[in-house]
């Protein structure tokens, strides 16, 4: 082969050159997309956002707990009103149609879960606090009492959730201690925690993650109640958590944390990774925070695997 003179050797150098140019362009663009996200918040006002921060769902009353199924519909615990003295559950459509509801008996509903095809979990706060299992016709199915402090009712437990073994996951807030119960009221395992727990979720590794409110702090403990990963605001610029309620990890292993007491034009979502950096925030113009939320996927939707929230 003969060789190659020096001016096209340089034409051919050049064109290399363009065509590695263009691809670290694409590949800065493309690595630069920002993160977005569509997501349900629960609070004094409950709404849905697109992936571009657009409204497209509200509804009019004020809840504590909340869920988009796979459906479409949306599961959602109410703040107690009027209408809901003992606070309140429902499950309703996009267009407001209910489907299912649970009127509470005492203090507050506090948590919603569906844990079957006609079948939700609620817990009350009262006098007696406990986890019913009930139908869709809000008839009891099975009832759990739980072991919490009674002088304040409001600061008795959070989101609770019924876990894959049959067994029930309690931040009690105003006790600091989060507990598995059984289904008989038996409590299994527990762990102390730092400030009042709101949110628990039970990992698939078998860890817990654990919000801790006005602490303003996320941890995480394995199985041996070890804190194995924490997250506050001295590891975060600006300091943007404010009242760490709700807590979501994401499939990626990210952590969502809302900021409850956050005010209009502050921080009431945020993002981070495990080495806690901030990769994504929501802010809006509400005067409230967001007391518990879901993200979701492109469509509004929940993604394929069940959300750890």
């Amino acid at each position: 082969m003969k060789s190659i003179n020096k001016l096209t050797y340089k034409f051919l150098l050049g064109l290399i050159g363009i065509g590695l140019l263009s691809f670290c362009e694409v590949s800065n663009q493309f690595a630069a997309e920002p993160i977005q996200h569509s997501f349900l918040a629960t609070g004094n006002e409950t709404f849905i956002v697109d992936p571009q921060g657009k409204t497209i769902w509200k509804y009019s009353q004020s809840t504590r707990d909340g869920w988009v199924l796979d459906n479409g519909h949306v599961l959602l615990a109410i703040t107690r009103n009027k209408n809901y003295p003992g606070g309140g559950a429902v499950e309703v459509d996009r267009d407001g149609k209910v489907y299912f509801e649970y009127k509470g008996t005492q203090s507050e509903v506090n948590t919603v879960q569906k844990i079957g095809d006609q079948k939700y979990l609620v817990t009350e706060a009262g006098n007696k606090p406990r986890i019913l299992e009930v139908d869709a016709k809000g008839k009891i199915l099975l009832e759990i009492p739980l072991q919490a402090q009674i002088k304040d009712h409001h600061l008795q437990t959070r989101m609770t959730r019924k876990l894959p073994n049959g067994n029930y996951l309690v931040p009690q807030l105003l006790d600091r201690v989060v507990r598995e119960y059984d289904s008989k009221g038996k409590i299994l395992w527990e762990v102390k925690t730092p400030h009042m727990p709101f949110t628990a979720i039970r990992l698939q590794n078998g860890n817990t993650l654990i919000g801790c409110t006005l602490g303003n702090l996320v941890i995480e403990v394995n199985p041996e109640k070890k804190e194995v990963w924490r997250v506050t605001n001295d590891d975060l610029p600006g300091k943007p958590i404010n009242d760490a309620c709700g807590v979501q990890r994401l499939t990626n292993g990210n952590t969502v944390i809302t900021s409850h007491h956050a005010h209009a034009k502050e921080t009431k979502l945020t993002e981070i990774t495990r080495d806690k950096k901030i990769v994504w925030k929501y802010t809006d113009n509400r005067p409230s925070g967001i007391h518990h939320f879901q993200i979701l996927n492109d469509k509004s939707l929940p993604d394929s695997e069940k959300p750890m929230k």
